[in-house]
């Protein structure tokens, strides 16, 4: 085990604590168990000892090389843990206070909620963001990914309670996932007695399904390549499955249509199965590849809307909170997520997910 560089700066309050981490470098490059310290909390702080962490796609794209982020860095943003320290006066994002050694969940980004961005609802675009398993490991910021044993909450993030009766991997989802998966369905608007259908059938989408049920969808048309996965949709909401060459799709026409595979040809799809004033939510393209190609004329006549979600919002994260509260016992997310590693075992948990693609890999941390 490495010791991460600790600065050369010291203070009165420093902690003499450590933590474990997982160390990311670059593609290629095995990643490594490290120590660094904890340190003192600042203004607006809580330390979290984390509990677990699971491998969200994104995490897996960048352990791949497939997308480029800071590094070094502490993978993992989906995570759930409890409260260690707190910063005085904090509270959790419903204005309640924080105490130690409650389990919480928290937003995946912080950001200052005075900003023009954040006051225009889209605070994870805000220009201070500090977005967690995404920031540069360095000697002055540390603890800020899921692979590790603590996460230092950074001021302005939302953080709330988690009710103890809900499994540790459902909980570890919600702050990426399922919040996204509220934000998109946000976009998409009214759901009752409507026609929606979901490209990709990975986490999101089967967490999509559920929530478009729960909101009184009328028809949830489920498309994805993998047979097992659609087989699996039924049982959370969905109320039609197709593969994506299904001659049947050639006549679909949806109210709303979601893409989460990032897949151009199904963005493509989502467009043009768009009935009149329909609206496409674009959320799984978030990796360079080549351009869409859209009928300009199509989308004029029948009146589409065309919207993109890249993570979510204050409001979505408490819904997602909620969702989970109230529904995890209904549906049977726990199965969907492979509860096998500990933190020691990380590397051998991303091989794990690149080699068997379960809907998601689960680190006990």
């Amino acid at each position: 085990m490495q010791t991460f560089a600790a600065s050369t700066k010291k203070t009165e309050k420093a902690m003499t604590a450590k933590s474990k981490i997982i160390v990311f470098r670059k593609a290629g490059t095995p990643l490594q168990m490290e120590e660094c310290d904890i340190p003192a909390l600042k203004e607006g702080e809580v330390l979290v000892r984390n509990e677990y962490a699971t491998l969200c796609r994104s995490d897996i794209s960048t352990y791949l090389g497939k997308r480029i982020e800071k590094s070094p860095t502490i993978l993992g943003h989906e995570i759930v843990g409890r409260v260690a320290a707190i910063a005085p006066g904090v509270t959790d994002a419903d204005g309640n206070p924080l105490h130690v050694g409650q389990r919480v969940t928290w937003a995946i980004y912080a950001s200052d909620p005075s900003t023009e961005l954040s006051r225009r609802g889209i605070p994870q675009k805000s220009p201070d963001l500090f977005k967690y398993g995404h920031e540069q490991l360095t000697p002055e910021s540390t603890l800020h990914g899921g692979l590790a044993e603590h996460t230092l909450l950074r001021k302005h993030t939302p953080i709330l309670p988690l009710d103890e009766s809900i499994p540790l991997p459902v909980g570890s989802i919600i702050n990426c996932a399922i919040s996204t998966v509220v934000g998109s369905l946000r976009l998409a608007g009214e759901l009752r007695g409507r026609r929606v259908a979901i490209w990709g059938i990975g986490m999101l989408g089967i967490v999509a399904c559920a929530i478009c049920r729960e909101r009184g969808a009328g028809e949830i048309v489920a498309i994805d390549i993998n047979r097992e996965r659609l087989a699996l949709a039924g049982r959370f909401g969905a109320t039609r499955t197709c593969l994506p060459d299904d001659k049947a799709l050639a006549d679909l026409r949806a109210d709303v249509t979601i893409d989460y595979s990032g897949r151009i040809e199904s963005m493509e799809a989502t467009v043009s199965s768009l009935d009149i004033g329909g609206v496409a939510v674009w959320v799984g393209g978030v990796c360079p590849q080549d351009k869409v190609k859209i009928d300009s004329e199509m989308v004029i006549r029948r009146l589409s809307t065309i919207k993109g979600l890249h993570n979510y919002n204050g409001e979505d994260f408490r819904e997602a909170v909620s969702f989970v509260s109230r529904c995890w016992q209904k549906y049977p997310i726990a199965e969907l997520i492979h509860d096998g590693f500990p933190l020691s075992r990380a590397e051998e948990a991303f091989r794990y997910a690149i080699d068997r693609n379960p809907f998601r890999v689960g680190i006990r941390c």
